[in-house]
């Protein structure tokens, strides 16, 4: 069966259920439907004074281009927990549509470890990145109509930093000459991944409806000729973008397959914005279950570094444990047993037995333990097996794992047998839990920005050191003499290396990280470094996932969908 087949074969829990399970009252439930609600703010002020739970982070290794399935490890680990016993959740981001009609696929999990409803959570939810896009967009359009009714704040079209977005993948949309004859020469302009959005890492980060409103009012969008910085709030904008993100900021409510209560919320992406779920999904999830699973993007490198520097920071939430996602394929493909490529199957290198690869391969798993433990937090790793995967190297990654540095490891099954083919490493992450945590983030915030990218390069990457180009060099030094150096870094590279190459796996050393340019994102409260070669919007595949879709005339139903 495929993914959308075991999804629709499952009898969803209505979701006032759901939330009563969690103890929310069914007035804190915003239905859309009956199987997926909106949970009010109120819930969160009526819920302040409850003990936390337990807070488990799932992070992954460098994976395949196919990806290794963290997120079904995220939702097998929260069913499992349920299974032994404990009120558990699982806390995710929204799929984006770029993905999901591109290369990826889909985003809620798959085989027996999925969340519910597939489609809707896959498509457009609630519309939460629909109102991401809408309030981005009207901000640039604020932004443009000021220019051509007289540009009263003198803002220098040359020195414009706001882009607009769009939710699909569209390389041709990278660079765009903006403006109409009526208008003159126009302007050069760009387009990012709603997912990408400088409005989506806001609505992730923020805590309450005024932190929401105050961050979209410090967004920079450009300066004027004299060099000053221009805000939203300077363009009258923030309080009508408040307006369109008045719903969107409210968790979303779902299921996994196995009736556990889901928050699917916000969508940063893991390799060119912050990677994690809403700090508000979080707050309200932990003060109602007993232990709460929240995914990052990618490898520890990418989504789990900003968890930690962002939004720890930001959100004063501490883990107890995380756990490390590996595959035999992926550690394999590390260790030189085969190259990846979309659309094609996967060579018997990767798939088959290969112990010399294995072992050569392991060595990125070694690099995400050790930067799991720079923060302070024991790592679980969980080995996402596959059918076929052979027991002797299973037992091999996870004994080596363990004299590598884990407090743990388990072989965990859930993609094909759901919440009980996770309960081993359910029981890990308990005991993990137990063990003494002491976050501690690896630069403070007075730390110069090249000191903080270079911490990320050389302790998280392995770097030998960071070349910055003359682009960034003046952006950093911009961003210092404008009071925007106590932000923490937000790194924008490959999610398919330790290091700014794709092509190099395993664990590299002594590279060079090049950044190309560094962007200011006041209302979010980081700023962004890009690495040479990454782009913000993404382009499709030679053969898109979305060729594969289509909706059945008859019934309506949707076909295709992975």
């Amino acid at each position: 069966m495929s993914d959308l087949d075991i999804a629709r074969s499952a009898t969803p829990r209505s979701i006032v259920d759901v939330g009563e399970d969690l103890g929310l009252r069914s007035e804190e439930l915003m239905a859309y439907g009956r199987w997926k609600a909106k949970v009010s703010l109120s819930a969160l002020q009526r819920l302040a004074d409850r003990p936390l739970g337990r807070y488990v982070l799932v992070t992954a290794i460098n994976p395949t281009p196919l990806g290794e399935g963290k997120t079904t490890t995220s939702i097998g680990l929260a069913m499992g927990l349920c299974r032994l016993g404990h009120r558990a959740a699982v806390t995710l981001r929204q799929p984006s549509l770029g993905p999901v009609f591109g290369i990826k696929g889909g985003g809620t999990g798959g085989g027996r470890a999925q969340v519910l409803p597939m489609e809707d959570i896959n498509l457009h939810l609630t519309g939460d990145a629909h109102a991401a896009a809408a309030a981005h967009n009207l901000l640039a359009a604020f932004l443009d109509n000021h220019l051509y009714h007289g540009n009263v704040l003198n803002l220098d079209p040359a020195r414009i930093t706001w882009p607009r977005v769009v939710g699909v993948s569209d390389r041709a949309l990278r660079q765009v000459r903006l403006g109409g004859v009526e208008e003159g020469a126009g302007r050069s302009g760009e387009f990012v991944l709603t997912e990408a959005s400088e409005v989506m890492a806001i609505l992730a980060l923020a805590v309450d409806r005024q932190d929401l409103r105050r961050r979209l009012g410090r967004i920079l969008v450009g300066f004027t000729k004299e060099g000053k910085p221009v805000t939203a709030e300077d363009l009258n904008c923030a309080g009508a973008m408040a307006v369109l993100l008045r719903e969107a900021l409210c968790p979303n409510l779902v299921q996994t397959l196995e009736g556990t209560p889901a928050f699917v919320h916000t969508g940063p992406f893991g390799n060119i914005a912050h990677g994690n779920c809403s700090i508000l999904s979080d707050a309200i999830a932990l003060r109602c279950a007993d232990v709460v699973v929240t995914e990052a993007g990618f490898g520890s490198d990418l989504g789990a570094e900003k968890f930690f520097h962002i939004k720890c920071r930001t959100s004063g939430l501490r883990p107890g444990a995380a756990v490390i996602v590996a595959t035999l394929r992926a550690l394999k493909l590390h260790g030189g047993g085969g190259v990846v490529k979309a659309g094609t199957p996967l060579p018997s290198g990767l798939t088959g037995p290969n112990r010399a690869a294995l072992e050569k391969g392991v060595a990125n798993l070694q690099q995400h333990i050790a930067n799991v433990k720079a923060f302070g937090i024991p790592a679980v790793v969980a080995i996402n097996a596959f059918s076929g995967d052979p027991h002797g190297e299973l037992q091999y990654v996870k004994d080596w794992a363990v004299s590598a540095g884990a407090v743990g490891a388990a072989v965990s099954t859930h993609w094909a047998d759901g919440g009980k083919g996770a309960e081993e490493l359910a029981r890990e992450v308990l005991a993990a839990c137990e063990r003494p945590a002491a976050y501690a983030p690896l630069y403070a915030d007075e730390a110069p920005i090249k000191q903080k990218i270079e911490t990320v390069a050389t302790r998280i990457y392995g770097a030998a050191g960071v070349r910055y180009e003359a682009q960034a060099e003046a952006q950093i030094e911009q961003a210092t003499r404008l009071g925007f150096g106590r932000f923490p870094v937000c790194m924008a590279k490959t999610p398919l290396s330790l290091s700014h190459d794709p092509a190099l796996k395993g664990r590299p050393s002594g590279f060079i990280l090049p950044i190309k340019e560094l962007r200011i994102l006041a209302g979010a409260g980081f700023l962004t470094a890009v690495c040479s070669g990454i782009q913000l919007m993404p382009g499709l595949p030679n053969k898109p996932a979305g060729e594969r879709m289509d909706l059945d005339q008859g019934t309506g139903e949707i076909a295709g969908l992975s």
